[in-house]
């Protein structure tokens, strides 16, 4: 069975986004695959990032993967903080990426424009991300389109070590899901929904009350067109139904048909409730977690003692093949 490995940062309240882009489809793919998934808490702290805050959102992200319906017995579920291993090989990762490849990478150049002052941590990003995924001998990587540039950095380094030194790493593919890959704010359907954004009103948090929920597609932006179709020149009309459509695991064509005749209102009534129907019950199981930590953290250390064991023998290999000293 190929491994399949995928991760989400601690840096917010998950969003409806992140549900639909990475924990929907995980429900899914740990079926098919033998999985590992993760929560990113080291590459968090490439923003400046409120302690308190950040321990608070690696509970609550562990919690969601749990409560989503994400099995601990049958997947490795854990915290990257945890594995010192990503570390290690995220140093060896920066030795072998050249500067240049390094400084075309998207997010970095668009943090860049934004900030004055951007971490070498941020910089580095990619590398301990390429770390994180060949630590596992990872086959498939999930993520969104935006992240897909990444995926080509990693497969570059792993090739280049394997090439340099001794075939070591798996070359992992990344996959995008065909629906609901990328989901937009409400407000501003041309830009992607974020953990941190400067409206509240954009984003739809897995946490959120149903009141909250359906208030918030009330004021999705829309159109004049007064036609629900999914095309390039409706984006909001087309974030609701791309949203409808996976909520109800259904095409983007039949959601259409669904709403023919209809309204605006009737569109973000209908999206809104679908999505109330599927957080409602994981925001509950989410608040009995919580009262929890000990249970948590139990589930936390089971998990990180599994991935140290693969990331481990992943560190021995490459020690091994370029010349450094193991002592264990």
């Amino acid at each position: 069975m190929e491994r399949l490995y995928s991760a989400t940062k601690p840096t917010g309240k998950l969003t409806l986004g992140n549900y639909i882009g990475a924990i929907k489809n995980w429900k899914e793919m740990q079926e098919k695959y033998s999985s590992i998934f993760c929560v990113a808490d080291l590459h968090s702290l490439t923003i400046n990032i409120d302690k308190d805050e950040l321990n608070e959102n690696i509970y609550n992200q562990f919690a969601t993967f749990i409560a989503a319906g994400l099995d601990p017995e049958k997947n490795i579920i854990y915290c990257q903080s945890q594995v010192k291993e990503h570390a290690e090989l995220g140093w060896i990762m920066n030795c072998l990426t050249y500067f240049g490849e390094a400084s075309r990478m998207t997010q970095f150049k668009d943090h860049k424009q934004k900030e004055k002052n951007v971490s070498v941590g941020l910089f580095a990003y990619p590398m301990l991300m390429a770390a994180d995924i060949l630590l596992y001998n990872t086959n498939v990587v999930p993520v969104g389109v935006d992240q897909m540039q990444h995926i080509e950095i990693c497969r570059d380094i792993a090739m280049r070590f394997n090439s340099r030194y001794k075939e070591t790493f798996v070359i992992p593919r990344g996959i995008v899901p065909k629906t609901g890959a990328k989901i937009m704010g409400l407000l501003d359907p041309t830009k992607k929904m974020a953990k941190s954004g400067d409206n509240d009103n954009d984003v739809i948090y897995i946490e959120d009350d149903d009141e909250t929920i359906m208030k918030k597609f009330k004021r999705a932006v829309t159109d004049s067109l007064n036609r629900i179709k999914y095309c390039e020149e409706q984006p909001g009309v087309s974030n609701l139904l791309t949203i409808y459509a996976t909520m109800k695991n259904i095409k983007i064509e039949d959601a259409e048909k669904h709403f023919e005749g209809c309204g605006y209102g009737e569109l973000k009534k209908q999206t809104a409730q679908s999505v109330i129907d599927e957080l409602s019950p994981i925001r509950k199981k989410i608040f009995e977690l919580k009262q929890n930590k000990k249970y948590l953290e139990e589930l936390m250390e089971k998990g990180a003692e599994k991935a140290r064991k693969i990331a481990r023998e992943t560190i021995k290999k490459v020690y091994e093949n370029v010349g450094l000293v193991n002592i264990d």
